[in-house]
């Protein structure tokens, strides 16, 4: 078992090769929503969002974030809490052209929000199998124990 410095480096990088989540409030009966994180590597224990002011999640809350690796090789479940966290500093820091383009108002546009995703918890999955139990798995046999991949709980990414 890897340790959490490691589980979160993993984690950090997957989600640097292809940052889409899917998001949501945990006691809202809307579905989740799909979002761009945009990753600060001097806050490895948060997430940041672009959005609107009224979007869904802005209320702020306990919420849960899902994601799945570029390859599907790896899945992710985040538990924490989100917020609106309009620090212009932060803003200013993670701004990039594909934020841009959804806010003609660039930083200073009234409906911008950035939401801030502190994490608590995480489970993790990562599939590490062979071409063999890759070849199983699609026509429906049976994995060897050694096929299955791994699992962590992290119950909580502070260090």
């Amino acid at each position: 078992m890897a340790d959490i410095a490691e589980l979160k480096q993993h984690l950090w990088s997957k989600m640097a090769s292809s940052p889409f989540v899917m998001a949501g409030l945990v006691d809202s009966p809307q579905h989740h929503i799909p979002l761009t994180a945009q990753l600060d590597a001097d806050q490895v224990d948060t997430l940041f969002f672009f959005a609107a002011k009224d979007n869904r999640l802005a209320p702020g809350g306990r919420a849960m974030v899902h994601f799945v690796a570029k390859g599907h090789d790896y899945f992710a479940c985040l538990d924490g809490d989100i917020r609106i966290d309009n620090d212009f500093a932060q803003i200013d820091k993670l701004w990039n052209k594909h934020v841009e383009a959804w806010f003609p108002g660039r930083k200073d546009d009234p409906n911008l929000a950035l939401l801030r995703f502190d994490i608590d918890s995480a489970e993790l999955w990562e599939a590490d199998m062979s071409l063999g139990g890759f070849a199983r798995m699609l026509f429906g046999g049976k994995l060897k124990g050694s096929e299955e991949g791994s699992h962590a709980v992290v119950d909580s990414t502070a260090t």
